[in-house]
C-alpha cells in the first residue's frame, strides 16, 4: 500500500496553496496547521532547500468518529497534505488514510478511512478539473 497518494498541478506554488486549501474546505477539510518548511529550515539549520509546505488538515467530522472509535489514532490525525515546487508546477502529496486502517486493523477505522480517502480523491480530482479549467 501506498502511504501517499500523488497529484501534479499545472499550477505555480504560489497559487496552489490557496486553491488546494480551498478544494480540501469543500470536501470538510480544515487546515489546522501550516508548516513552511524552507523557512524553517533556513532560520533553525542555515539550510537553503526548496519550497515545501506541510498542511495538516483535518475533517472534523470523521476525525470525531475516528477518536470515539480508537482514542490512541489522534496519533495519525491530522492528514498531511505536502505541497512541493516542481518548476513551474506543484507536486502535492495526501497521506493516504487508509494506512490507518492497515496500522489499527480495526474494521470501523476502515470504513472511516475509505470516507476519508475518497473525499481526499474528489478534492485532488477537483483541482485538476479547475486548473485545467483555468488555462483553457
Amino acid at each position: 500500500m501506498q502511504y501517499a497518494i500523488e497529484e501534479q498541478l499545472d499550477l505555480k506554488f504560489e497559487d496552489a496553496i490557496n486553491v488546494v486549501k480551498q478544494s480540501f474546505k469543500e470536501q470538510g477539510f480544515g487546515v489546522l496547521t501550516e508548516i513552511d518548511v524552507k523557512n524553517t529550515l533556513k532560520e533553525k539549520l542555515g539550510i537553503e532547500t526548496g519550497d515545501y509546505i506541510i498542511l495538516g488538515a483535518c475533517n472534523p467530522h470523521l476525525a470525531h468518529q475516528a477518536l470515539n472509535e480508537e482514542p490512541k489514532v489522534g496519533v495519525l490525525l491530522p492528514c498531511n497534505i505536502v505541497l512541493i515546487r516542481n518548476g513551474d508546477k506543484t507536486t502535492i502529496y495526501v497521506m493516504n488514510p487508509e494506512v490507518m486502517s492497515e496500522l489499527t486493523g480495526n474494521e470501523n477505522i476502515a470504513q472511516l478511512a475509505r470516507e476519508a480517502g475518497n473525499r481526499i480523491n474528489l478534492a485532488l480530482e477537483n483541482l485538476k478539473t479547475q486548473v485545467k479549467a483555468e488555462h483553457t
